[in-house]
């Protein structure tokens, strides 16, 4: 499958809160405490002239203006640039934000980490659901349907009969940020099968959320599927049937402790 090209415009925010160069810096913290961030584009003239971080405020010598504490060499993006440029851009400069401009150096958005981590989800995740959705197909010689749906947490029907708190704790993060990924279900007859994104459905759950964000398979008619039939023999059926490891780490943290201590070890 050819990977479709996203640009910055695909994933940058709009209408983005900006300050002018003679903006109170008293203002700009006050900003920065009310909208929880720590860094604003300077406008003047409806051109883009600097950015205002709370690393300049503390950092440089007090100023009653933003025009003295602005950072005026800045890395900015064109809005038609691909997000994997954007993002080579980004790691390499060491920058968390990059604000966005037109062809006359107007503000026009301002892309993020974030935002690159949202593209990398929107993009990995429709593949791995089109693999699912053709296996399905293949092997029960049937047509599917595929949507991109909230589905009740409470009408999940889990497969996995364990997960990882630390991964939760993860996966509630991304939740509340909004960058979790799709759950992938399967809908057979009346039933919806979870099958990947067990640690999202948990942290959905223990947070109180109604719905979990899904790619639902439909197809089309009640079939048992082998995943159903082996979590019927592990007894699990509702979320409160999975055991949640406190206790053990997760495997591949585990592995990379364990490959970190022997080389310690070959070092001494």
């Amino acid at each position: 499958m050819m990977a479709t090209k996203t640009y910055v415009k695909d994933y940058m925010t709009k209408n983005v809160i900006n300050v002018s160069p003679d903006t109170k810096t008293e203002e700009v913290i006050s900003l920065m405490k009310e909208s929880h961030h720590n860094s604003y584009p300077v406008v003047e003239n409806d051109r883009l002239v600097g950015m205002v971080t709370a690393f300049d405020i503390i950092s440089k010598e007090r100023a009653d203006t933003v025009r003295d504490l602005m950072t005026t060499k800045l890395v900015v993006a064109n809005q038609d640039l691909t997000i994997n440029d954007a993002s080579r851009v980004m790691f390499r400069r060491g920058i968390s934000r990059m604000p966005v401009v037109d062809s006359k150096g107007a503000l026009v958005g301002i892309i993020t980490n974030t935002d690159m981590v949202r593209s990398h989800i929107e993009r990995s995740t429709p593949n791995k659901v089109e693999y699912f959705k053709k296996t399905m197909e293949q092997l029960y010689g049937i047509k599917t349907t595929l949507k991109h749906m909230p589905v009740e947490t409470n009408q999940l029907r889990p497969t996995q009969d364990k997960v990882f708190a630390d991964e939760l704790e993860g996966r509630a993060y991304e939740l509340e940020k909004g960058l979790a990924e799709p759950a992938i279900v399967v809908k057979t007859g009346n039933r919806w099968i979870l099958v990947d994104g067990h640690h999202r459905a948990v942290a959905s759950k223990q947070k109180g959320y109604e719905t979990v964000d899904s790619y639902v398979i439909d197809l089309g008619q009640d079939i048992k599927l082998g995943m159903e039939k082996t979590a019927d023999k592990l007894g699990i059926r509702t979320f409160s049937d999975i055991e949640i490891i406190d206790d053990d780490k997760h495997p591949l943290i585990a592995l990379t402790e364990s490959i970190q201590d022997q080389a310690s070890k070959d070092d001494d």
